[in-house]
């Protein structure tokens, strides 16, 4: 179906430049009177295929769904096993300390699609890919911390750029600031 209504945009686009065409002829042989002829013709044919394409559903066949009407598809095996396969390469080759880490660099040594990975994520932990990196590095600037290394330290060597950004990650998935939860651990 995909190809048909392809081929169908293509005769479109066909067709109107040919009626752009019939224009200018029109205006080259002194019958300038044609040009709304013309132009209601064709915009009036281009808008019944248009139309006739969307009640036959066919448009809407692969387009997302703005609204996100239609309900999330839950975590299912083939999740489960991408989200093994990720977590066993963030345990042994932590690429979350790389503050430059991309979904592509993810996607690419897991050989999973990005938007795959993003979902399968998105579906097993409820968070974005993002927050789940971000919940990876502040773990490893907690052991950081516990190790006795300075915030900064701590910071810079968990995958973190900015200040800010680490501060506010912290506080979100520990609960309080760095110094703060340094303060509240045991011994």
């Amino acid at each position: 179906m995909p190809g048909l209504i392809w081929q169908i945009i293509v005769w479109a686009l066909v067709a109107s430049a040919l009626s752009d065409g019939l224009i200018v002829l029109a205006q080259i042989m002194g019958a300038g009177y044609l040009q709304p002829w013309i132009i209601s013709i064709a915009s009036s044919t281009t808008l019944v295929v248009i139309g006739a394409l969307a009640v036959s559903g066919a448009l809407g066949s692969g387009v997302p769904d703005p609204e996100g009407t239609t309900a999330p598809r839950e975590a299912d095996a083939l999740d489960a096993q991408i989200m093994a396969q990720l977590e066993a390469l963030m345990a042994q080759t932590q690429p979350y300390l790389n503050p430059d880490l991309t979904m592509s660099q993810l996607s690419r040594r897991l050989r999973v699609p990005v938007k795959q990975l993003s979902g399968a994520i998105n579906r097993v932990t409820g968070d974005n890919v993002s927050r789940y990196i971000n919940a990876a590095r502040i773990a490893a600037a907690q052991k950081a911390l516990l190790a006795g290394e300075n915030v900064t330290s701590a910071m810079l060597g968990s995958g973190f750029n900015t200040k800010s950004n680490f501060n506010r990650e912290f506080l979100r998935v520990a609960g309080a600031s760095p110094s703060d939860w340094v303060a509240q651990q045991p011994g």
